[in-house]
């Protein structure tokens, strides 16, 4: 009867230390990392300043054109893929949003990164 104890524990531990890791909220991203390149080559791009001026595709935008900008874009795309140019001064919630967009159209999103 100890043994099996022994192995229920263990098994409630496994599956405490498994569930922590499983986080069913999070978004699909592709994070290149700084040194290295990545292996998916984004559609279009969507830069965020300092000032809070949004671009799509070095193209100026107001920040409720963005959505429908990125849709026409990316209508005839089989995986859409675009990337988030982000100063480091920019507040994470407008980057958050710009994901949010992505997510909910299934566009897979990568975080640019400057070189070491």
């Amino acid at each position: 009867m100890s043994s099996m104890t022994d192995l229920v524990f263990l098994l409630l531990i496994f599956f405490m230390i498994t569930s922590t890791l499983i986080s069913p909220n999070a978004l699909d991203l592709v994070l290149p990392k700084s040194s290295a390149q990545t292996t998916r080559h984004p559609q279009v791009t969507v830069s965020i300043t300092k000032d809070l001026i949004f671009a799509v595709n070095k193209q100026v935008v107001d920040f409720d054109r963005i959505e429908p900008l990125l849709q026409e874009k990316l209508k005839d795309e089989k995986e859409p893929v675009i990337a988030i140019h982000a100063e480091k001064e920019v507040p994470i919630d407008w980057v958050v949003k710009i994901m949010d967009i992505a997510q909910q159209n299934r566009y897979k999103v990568i975080l640019a990164t400057s070189p070491k």
